[in-house]
């Protein structure tokens, strides 16, 4: 019996793993890891190891549904449309509202706006899409001048310093959490912070863990770069090349980032953050000056409020005030433009961030 493979993507979680999908002649599926895809290579999670399991028609919508009956497209839209008119026209167009999912398209997306904002004439449209990324894209826009996310998976290999902060990687992405522990097991060298109030599946690789007091995170990334900018670890002709306000960012910083308030506003001991913020500065010998350096948000804070938009400033800043971000795997991130590698004295640095706060941040960095 033939069997007919198509390579595709697992559609659930954000690592994008590669799956090939088995269909024999008798229409039985199986799902499998893709051992080629440069992001899982073969490795698949519980959930993506299930993929097959939810290919059944049973239990799903197949055709329009009035009242537990089904019927046809017409009477369907009919049904909704009048149910918008009568609601409208007795309590207003604030009276209706639209949530969506993550999964649609893009065009998809802007239909639906358009309906909702242009023909009702309402905005309470929302989406989880934009409550789970929203803060995230506006921290990368006030850092990096761009909403582009400057790492690559291979960078993980390339690493010294892996930051999680506030992401259990562990269970939120499991094939990521266990090519970064293959890379730690090869690469004795590799430290592993995990920042989260919580002691999580994540803290099984961490050589440090900083418990700190939830919504200190700000307080935590304004004493690093402070820590920064006190120890000589500012590249300021990078920063005069590339950014702008970093004295403003740093000025504020500097209001409460001494080492002893700063741990005293994490609920942290003085000689953990003292060791972060060493193994975060930390310089290079001279044989590897020529390697890059790396730090990016990698997921959005769980909700969208200013306070969680402004906690991805602090994290982002310190990177251009130390680092590049620029690696052999990823040579200029943003917007896929080309460039010469830059030359830094610093190590590569990763950062992965799921975080809240509602402490307010010094004021985030901007690529020029």
């Amino acid at each position: 019996m033939s069997t007919q493979t198509t390579a595709t993507t697992c559609p659930y979680c954000g690592v994008g793993c590669g799956v090939l999908v088995d269909r024999d002649a008798a229409g039985t599926v199986s799902v499998r890891g893709n051992p080629e895809h440069p992001a899982n290579f073969g490795r698949l999670c519980s959930k993506g190891s299930a993929l097959a399991e939810t290919l059944g028609l049973e239990g799903r919508l197949l055709t329009p549904e009035v009242n537990g009956q089904a019927c046809d497209w017409d009477q369907a839209l009919d049904t909704v449309a009048s149910g918008f008119r009568r609601i409208i026209d007795e309590y207003g167009p604030d009276a209706v509202a639209i949530y969506g999912s993550g999964q649609l398209l893009t065009e998809d997306y802007y239909v639906a706006n358009k309906l909702m904002k242009g023909f009702i004439g309402s905005p309470n449209i929302d989406t989880n899409s934009r409550l789970c990324m929203a803060s995230a894209v506006v921290g990368h826009k006030r850092a990096f001048g761009a909403d582009a996310v400057p790492v690559c998976y291979e960078d993980l290999e390339l690493a010294d310093l892996v930051v999680l902060t506030g992401s259990n990687l562990a269970w939120c992405h499991p094939v990521l959490f266990q090519r970064l522990r293959a890379a730690r097991e090869q690469n004795p060298n590799l430290k592993v912070v995990v920042i989260d109030p919580r002691r999580t599946d994540s803290c099984d690789i961490a050589d440090l863990h900083l418990p700190l007091r939830p919504g200190s995170d700000i307080a935590l990334f304004n004493g690093l770069l402070t820590h920064l900018s006190r120890y000589g670890k500012v590249d300021y002709r990078f920063l005069e090349q590339h950014g702008n306000g970093f004295s403003d960012a740093l000025e504020a910083a500097e209001q409460s980032g001494s080492l002893p308030e700063t741990a005293f506003l994490c609920g942290l001991p003085e000689q953990d953050v003292l060791q972060f913020f060493r193994w975060f500065a930390a310089t290079e010998k001279p044989s590897r000056c020529s390697r890059k350096a790396l730090i990016s948000p990698r997921s959005a804070p769980t909700k969208s409020t200013p306070s969680s938009t402004a906690t991805c400033s602090p994290a982002e800043s310190a990177a251009p005030a130390w680092a590049r971000f620029p690696s052999p795997a990823n040579p200029m991130p943003w917007a896929g433009a080309k460039s010469a590698a830059w030359r830094t004295n610093s190590p590569r640095t990763w950062i992965s961030r799921r975080r809240i706060s509602t402490v307010c941040a010094a004021s985030g960095m901007r690529r020029i």
